[in-house]
């Protein structure tokens, strides 16, 4: 039988309304009694949890697939498109399972505002996950932990927003951590450099083109929740990726098909790794809603050190101690940039 979850006053809720009352409730913290937890909110660190242990996953379940489909020569863009294709299937469903999330109203208007947003969600993560089938992990993960310095340049001269003189100064040590980790990088490919750029410069771009999206009229409301933006970006992202898959490796698609029937290695992990990047992408939306942008940036260093060390141990990728001096100074250097501002201002 199905479990009915009930309100306050004792009425039947479907799961969405149920969620949304959840959420709300825990934006106040929903604390522990007593204890030394008494002040602990239980749910965002949930959150936390299940946030990192989703990115983790995904990307040993996205790098044993990409292996298995024969790495950066194999299928990278068919893969990347697929996974978001999982996503989009495992979104719909909760529109239309019994007592599942409520769905948009969204107008054919608020599509096309979305197409900015889904085209940089799209190529950010092709662009990821074939820099992740060139190269090791850790040191794709290193190079786009520079994010920050793609952002300033696009918010500085792009979108006319001024980043203060004391962020600028970060950059350089963010800058010099990724070319420090380059140059011990046994598994060193450029075009794994250049990929994990590229991904950089379109998660730039889709930050701030979300930004410009949030500030639309009524838009929040019509969406109805973090999870349905998500989906929309995710489908939207997915229907542009498919022409630019058959594009790149459609000539070659029956040997992927074959790969797939054949290979359970690539069929479990590409599908394992479809749920887990759009499992931990909604929950980091969820978390990082909840916190603020201080804690986001703490989240967000410890994230990467967490990913970067825990998958280059299991996958036996290489850890040599220049290469972890290179990511601690470039991952402090973007813990540094993100909190800067606020030090500084604190201080006055």
């Amino acid at each position: 039988a199905m479990v009915q979850h009930l309100g306050v006053d004792g009425q039947r809720m479907n799961v969405g309304d149920f969620a949304l009352q959840s959420e709300a409730a825990s934006g106040d913290a929903i604390k522990t009694r007593g204890g030394a937890l008494g002040s602990v909110d239980v749910p965002l660190m949930l959150y936390f949890l299940f946030w990192y242990l989703g990115n983790y996953f995904y990307n040993i379940t996205n790098k044993l697939a990409l292996k298995a489909a024969g790495g950066s020569a194999g299928f990278p863009m068919t893969i990347s498109t697929l996974q978001l294709g999982v996503g989009c299937i495992y979104g719909l469903f909760l529109w239309v399972a019994p007592d599942g999330r409520t769905k948009p109203s969204v107008t054919l208007d608020d599509i096309i505002k979305m197409l900015p947003v889904a085209f940089c969600f799209m190529g950010a993560h092709s662009a990821s996950v074939f820099a992740l089938s060139a190269g090791a992990v850790s040191f794709g993960q290193i190079v786009k932990s520079a994010e920050p310095a793609f952002a300033a340049v696009l918010s500085q001269f792009v979108y006319k927003k001024n980043i203060s003189k004391a962020k600028w100064l970060c950059l350089p040590i963010v800058i010099g951590g990724v070319i420090l980790a380059s140059v011990k990088e046994l598994d060193f490919a450029m075009s794994a450099l250049v990929s994990a750029c590229i991904a950089n410069l379109f998660a730039a771009f889709k930050g701030n083109e979300n930004k410009k999206l949030m500030e639309t009229e009524g838009l929040k409301d019509r969406m109805g929740s973090v999870g349905n933006q998500f989906a929309l970006t995710s489908i939207l992202g997915f229907l542009m990726s498919v022409p630019v898959a058959l594009l790149k490796e459609g000539g070659k698609i029956g040997e992927f098909v074959e790969m797939y029937k054949t290979n359970p290695i690539l069929s479990f992990n590409l599908i394992a790794s479809g749920l887990w990047f759009y499992g931990y992408n909604e929950l980091a939306t969820m978390t990082l809603k909840k916190t603020n942008a201080v804690t986001q940036s703490v989240a967000n260093t410890a994230k990467r050190v967490i990913v970067i060390v825990g998958v280059a141990i299991v996958l036996g990728e290489s850890l040599d101690p220049i290469k972890l001096l290179g990511c601690g100074i470039g991952i402090g250097g973007v813990l540094l940039y993100s909190v800067i501002d606020e030090i500084l201002a604190a201080k006055k």
